[in-house]
């Protein structure tokens, strides 16, 4: 009994299955929403493409080009942004605890986010640098440490 709602259904799934799909690249080139619907709207189900639509699917060659860029999108962000920085805290520091914010000569604010905590001698104006693993994660280094804590900016 239940099957035959699902019997139903499959000619219509399938009637979606054979739109144009020419058609449906065209219509993702539109920056228009209002155009772009009214092409979605005049797809046929179910037609066959015209030859017209089939010389037409070069203008795929967008989608082409994107998939030359696949997965080296974030390399590219990576290579753009600094991967360290280096500053001082400025004043007497004697390390930190969970959560606690550390704003640097330079004007950021940093929050240790992984739970660490250090307790170091007390300094005055310690160096700090802020490096980018690999992954992307930030740590904050004391210098003449061996100290590190994972960090996120906060200001």
């Amino acid at each position: 009994m239940k099957a035959l709602p699902l019997a139903l259904a499959l000619p219509l799934l399938s009637g979606a299955a054979l739109a144009d799909d020419a058609g449906i690249l065209k219509c993702r080139t539109l920056a228009d929403a209002g155009a772009r619907l009214a092409c979605y709207d005049a797809i046929q189900l179910g037609a066959r493409p015209s030859a017209a639509a089939v010389a037409a699917a070069p203008a795929a060659a967008p989608a082409a080009a994107r998939e030359d860029n696949f997965g080296i999108e974030a390399k590219q962000q990576r290579e753009a942004q600094p991967q360290s920085i280096t500053s001082t805290i400025p004043g007497e520091f004697q390390g930190w605890g969970p959560g606690a914010q550390i704003r640097l000569a330079n004007g950021q604010v940093w929050r240790i986010i992984d739970g660490s905590e250090a307790v170091l001698p007390p300094m005055r104006d310690p160096k700090v640098t802020i490096e980018r693993n690999v992954f992307g994660t930030l740590f904050l280094k004391v210098a003449g440490t061996n100290n590190s804590a994972k960090v996120r900016r906060v200001q």
